[in-house]
């Protein structure tokens, strides 16, 4: 089936921005000690959701503004949901608002953000593969 040019174009502007966020998650992360993990944890989330919202784009399927990756990932269709599972969804939700400010208590270790950071690279590349390069789904 062939996607309009338009839902195309707005997919790839979907899949630039997630690709933005996982630039800053990774060069962030090479300031080790330095580095702010709940700005990496941030990025990778971002970049999560971003996926997830333009696999939704490209198969005509209507979301709400929502940081929510269990929420994002119950909408797309199971044979293409990539694979995390409740915690990991939980867990990256988390890093969208709760940890970046000053009232929480949870600190991120660098090994924390390294792993949020995999979880982003994983739903990038189980995603993109779902991502017809033509047009056509």
């Amino acid at each position: 089936m062939d996607a309009p040019e338009g839902v195309i174009a707005l997919v790839r502007d979907w899949l630039r921005k997630a690709d933005n966020d996982l630039i800053n998650a990774v060069h962030t992360l090479k300031l080790g000690g330095k580095c702010p993990t709940d700005t990496v944890c941030f990025h990778a989330q971002q970049c999560v959701e971003k996926h997830l919202k333009a696999l939704l784009v490209l198969l005509g399927i209507p979301f709400s503004r929502t940081h929510d990756i269990a929420h994002l990932m119950s909408m797309v269709p199971l044979a293409l949901a990539p694979s995390l599972n409740a915690d990991q969804q939980d867990l990256l939700t988390d890093y969208a608002a709760s940890i970046r400010y000053p009232s929480s208590n949870d600190e991120v270790s660098l090994s924390e953000a390294r792993k949020a950071v995999a979880m982003a690279r994983l739903v990038r590349r189980e995603i993109r593969r779902q991502i017809p390069r033509s047009g056509k789904l």
